[in-house]
């Protein structure tokens, strides 16, 4: 059955309004799925910088105690001087690596602006509709 737009019930009217809206809710929803997966992505890189500076931190740690061990152990400066050497040096790379990922965590927001400017837009137009 073809009518002219002009001529529809008011029933059929709302019963279009209902299936725009249920298809843009959908719609809605999968563009956050894909603006929040994205996002994700990218600090899930951050997350893994942090990780390494972590263990790296704890290896360097655990060289400075080995080098605090051999100097006790041993007057001798060798040894130690090249335990305390390396343990830096690990500290030094740990902390490089903890400030990148933490940097990339602070320069990525969480919130679906995105999403959230459509959603503004889309109550705009429904607004509108029902005037």
């Amino acid at each position: 059955m073809v009518t002219n737009k002009d001529e529809r019930s008011l029933g059929e009217l709302f019963s279009e309004l209902s299936r725009e809206t249920a298809a843009l809710v959908r719609q809605e929803v999968a563009l956050a799925k894909s603006e929040l997966s994205e996002k994700v992505s990218r600090l899930g890189r951050s997350a893994g910088l942090i990780g390494v500076g972590g263990v790296l931190g704890h290896a360097g740690v655990l060289t400075l105690i080995a080098a605090i061990v051999i100097i006790l152990a041993n007057a001798g400066l060798p040894l130690w001087a090249s335990a305390l050497l390396v343990g830096v040096v690990l500290l030094a790379v740990s902390y490089v690596l903890t400030q990148q990922g933490l940097t990339g965590f602070k320069r990525e927001p969480l919130k679906p602006a995105e999403t959230i400017d459509t959603l503004k837009e889309n109550a705009q137009w429904a607004k509108g509709q029902l005037k």
